[in-house]
Parts: structure tokens; sequence; C-alpha cells
């Protein structure tokens, strides 16, 4: 299913910018053809793509190796903006995380995870989220819209631009890895989020590996199997619950897709084996899916997927209705996934002094009439 499916109001602002189109978003024959349109030979758009996306040039005036006539049409007509910086926090064990601003008005979060071995970059898919987990900040939010390709790639090079990463092809890199684990169910925004996932993945562009993108789902099985054809990226898997039961409770698009359709469509994920496994997320909930019960049960559910699964502690947020498991019973929890042949690490919760951290990102985006959206983006 695709970001198309959705009624109007939730489509993506046209990638515009004080009139002038965003050349952030475009893909390579999109790109070929603005340059046609300006009477430049196939090359011109070789050279902008690299301008754009590797060498990330935050103005058109930047790039050097055009000429000044070229650089002249080009900025009457395109432009390469990145998201405004609404707020910027920085937690206590350094995770940053950027409230980021579309023309329209509508925030979305952006998180920057550094860790010794590596820096993740969570970034967000709609504004908002389509759906309503009762464990999740984001789910509290009623979803707006879906993010353009623009919008994603954006905060992409947003994230380099305050880190100073570019060119892309930084041997020493800060951001090593992408996972799509922001606000949004990016498998209900596909098609915006292929697009800028293949741009992310361009070897002459961003140039992120796909083994180092992560895309999160919570099980919209239709749109799973396009995904692995189409971008093969590792494949994250919110599953939180061993029974149709509890699931149905928590994640309610279980009622849709129910955990033996969902498992189904893992087995079947494309390029799946030992040396490249599902991740299942599980949040660890007090006395809702904790119990040793449950972790036998998980294991059995697993037992033919090659899987890992993520032992999220509950992060808490303003009004949560659940509260994290204790320490002791999520060891244990672990413990017996551990002995069942599945690895099952239990995550160290980042940026919970700025709500960074799992679960509780969220913005104060409100949907637009479609004339505050056209007028937004004119």
């Amino acid at each position: 299913m695709s970001g198309t499916a959705h009624s109007e109001h939730f489509a993506p602002p046209a990638p515009k910018a004080g009139g002038r189109v965003n050349l952030i978003g475009l893909t390579r024959a999109e790109m070929a053809e603005a340059v046609r349109e300006l009477g430049e030979p196939d090359f011109r758009a070789r050279q902008l793509w690299h301008w754009v996306y590797h060498r990330g040039a935050s103005s058109i005036e930047d790039m050097t190796s055009l000429s000044k006539d070229f650089r002249a049409r080009l900025a009457a007509r395109f432009a390469v903006p990145r998201p405004e910086i609404a707020s910027a926090q920085t937690s206590t064990d350094g995770t940053r995380k950027w409230l980021l601003r579309f023309p329209d008005g509508q925030e979305v979060e952006t998180v920057f995870i550094p860790q010794e071995e590596r820096g993740t970059l969570c970034i967000s898919s709609q504004v908002g989220c389509t759906l309503t987990c009762r464990f999740c900040h984001t789910g509290t939010q009623r979803l707006v819209r879906n993010l353009s390709a623009a919008e994603i790639v954006g905060q992409i090079m947003l994230a380099r631009d305050e880190v100073g990463e570019w060119p892309a092809s930084s041997i020493d890199r800060k951001i090593t890895n992408i996972v799509l684990m922001g606000m949004g169910e990016p498998l209900y925004n596909f098609d915006n989020v292929a697009t800028a996932m293949k741009i992310a993945m361009d070897h002459e562009g961003l140039a992120f590996s796909r083994r180092k993108i992560t895309l999160s789902t919570s099980g919209v099985v239709p749109a799973m199997a396009r995904c692995g054809a189409e971008l093969g990226v590792n494949l994250a898997v919110s599953l939180h619950a061993v029974s149709d039961e509890v699931r149905d409770a928590i994640v309610p698009l279980n009622k849709k897709y129910p955990i033996a359709a969902l498992l189904d469509a893992c087995r079947a994920y494309p390029g799946t084996h030992n040396a490249r496994r599902i991740t299942f997320e599980y949040v660890m909930l007090r006395g809702v899916n904790d119990s040793a019960d449950d972790a036998r049960a998980l294991a059995k559910l697993l037992k033919d997927i090659p899987a890992k699964v993520n032992l999220i502690p509950f992060n808490a947020w303003p009004g949560a209705p659940y509260e994290c498991s204790a320490a002791k019973d999520i060891q244990v929890f672990s413990d017996i996934l551990n002995g069942a042949g599945v690895s099952a690490p239990i995550r160290a919760p980042r940026g919970r002094d700025i709500l960074a951290a799992c679960g509780q990102l969220k913005s104060a985006g409100q949907r637009l009439k479609k004339s505050e959206r056209e007028a937004a983006t004119a």
C-alpha cells in the first residue's frame, strides 16, 4: 500500500520553496528533466546530483563548477532548502533531537543517536501517525499528512549539516545508519519513502548501504513484500505481544493483519537468512506482555524465522497508560529467549530526558485546509 491510498488531505505538499522547486527529493530522472528544460546537456544533471547529494550544497551559488550563467538560471527556478529547525535539544547521553518545521507549518522530530561503534539517525515518515499504538506517544497524535520524498531526504541532509559531514563519501562517518523509526508508519507512505531511500542509497549521492538502513513497520502486511523487493533494506517489525488478544489492544493494526499473517509475511521477506535477520521490536509493559510464559510463547512463534528480538524498556511520557516492566523481569524474559536460541538484547534507553527515546516522539502538527496548504507552499 502506498501513500496515494489515503485521501488528498494526507498528501504531501508540492516540493517548492519560495515559489522555486526544491531540488532535494528529486530523482536522477527528475533532475535530468529539470536540466533539459533549461536547455542544458545531460551531463549537467550528473554535476547537479553531485552538488546536491554528495557535496550537500546549501545554495545554488555554492555549486562553483557550474557556470555563472547556468547557476543564475538554476537559482531562478530551483532551490536546495533544508527543513527549518524549530528547536534543538541535546540529551545528557549525547542524543540530539531536532523539531523540524516545513513550509506549511507542520513539524516532525528527527533524532541522532551517537554511539562508539555507530551513529544512528532516526527519521520520520509522516506528520503524526496513521496508527494508534497505545504505548506510543506518536500514536496519540492523529495523522496529519504524509511526508514528501523531499522532506524525508531533507531530514538526512539537515542532520549531516548539523554534524559537519559533507561530502557524503567521508570515510570516518558520524552518521552510519538510518532507521525509519521516527513518527509515522513508513509502509503507509511507501511511494515517498521508497523514492527517498533510493536517493539515500545512491552510491554517487548520500551513499548509504541498504545494509545500514532499517525500516520499521507495525505490520502493514501487503506492503512488506514490495518493500523487500524494491528496497531490500533491513526490516524491523513492531510485534510487542504473543497473542492476538493482547496485540489487538496495544497495536490496533493487528485486527486487520493478525500475528499469523504478519509472521507469514516475515518468513517471505526477500533476503532474510541467518546472517540477515528480521528484528522484532518488543516493548516491555508491566503486567501486559512481560511474563515468562510470554517469553516462551515468543520463542515458539519465532522458531522458524531468522530473528533477533530487541527488548525495549517502556519509555514513559506524560499521561502514558502503562508502566515499564521491572528490570529483573526484563532480564528473565531475555534469558528465556537467549536460552531458546533467539538473540534478545535489552536496548539501553537513549535520550529519555528530552523525550527522544523509542515511542516518545510527538509534534504539535495539525491538519490544514487544502487552501492553507497551497498558500504555505506557493
